[in-house]
């Protein structure tokens, strides 16, 4: 098999095919237990990034927002506050498991009316040309087999003038935090998934793929390669996070 029908799945070379299928299954495992793992995980801080997230996004009354990876909803209740009634947010996840998982939790916060649920792969989106204000896809791009592709596919679906808002781990911008983010990654973090969702090489995996993903300059460079303009990151926790943003003009 040659280098262009592999790709990584964590530190694992595996066929370009397959990637879907394991990321499936690592999040089938953890379904039930993502909202106390990002909070251990994270010592509550994702909460803080995926509020200064939406701030960025700069979403408005009326519009149409897609949130792709939409997980268990943080970034899609934000949105579907910020819309209104008059807006509509599509909570999108490839994952069926989560994605009820999320449309439970949608339910019991009170959340309805102005949310409509799509199981959809963000490399073949559903939806027409020109047809969204703002996709958002928080702590799910380095899951997607072609990063490529799905950029192509939000950058299709976007309105002039619309925007794309990734907030995803990244590369930290010193040594010392290297050395300690490693050091909690590769030991801390199975343990902890081991010990609370009795999984810990799903959360292996996770840790894998952040290294794997592309660095801050590296990411922006591939929106802009997309078509994005007006390009531009923020880095947070010392680089542990990033969101990008980029433009359809």
């Amino acid at each position: 098999m040659t280098d262009e029908h592999k790709t990584h799945f964590g530190y694992q070379q595996v066929p370009a095919q397959d990637k879907a299928a394991r990321v499936r299954a690592v999040f089938d495992s953890v379904a039930d237990s993502y909202d106390v793992m990002n909070d251990l995980m994270s010592l509550g801080i994702h909460r803080l990034w995926k509020r200064y997230a939406a701030e960025l996004a700069g979403v408005r009354r009326g519009q149409r927002v897609l949130d792709l990876a939409a997980g268990t909803g943080d970034l899609a209740a934000r949105f579907a506050g910020l819309v209104g009634q008059e807006g509509e947010v599509l909570f999108s996840d490839i994952n069926e498991a989560m994605l009820q998982r999320g449309r439970e939790r949608m339910a019991d916060r009170g959340l309805v009316g102005n949310l409509r649920y799509v199981q959809a792969d963000a490399e073949q989106l559903p939806f027409p040309d020109d047809s969204i204000d703002c996709v958002s896809i928080g702590f799910g791009l380095r899951n997607v087999t072609h990063k490529e592709r799905a950029l192509a596919a939000i950058y299709r679906v976007l309105r002039p003038g619309g925007r794309l808002l990734v907030l995803e781990f990244s590369h930290p911008n010193s040594a010392p935090v290297r050395a300690l983010y490693d050091l909690y990654s590769f030991r801390v973090l199975p343990l902890i998934g081991r010990v609370v969702a009795g999984d810990a090489d799903s959360y292996r995996y996770l840790a894998e793929s952040i290294r794997m993903h592309p660095g801050q300059e590296e990411l922006k460079g591939m929106m802009e390669a997309a078509g994005f303009e007006r390009c531009d990151y923020t880095s947070l926790t010392g680089g542990i996070v990033a969101i990008h943003r980029g433009y359809k003009l």
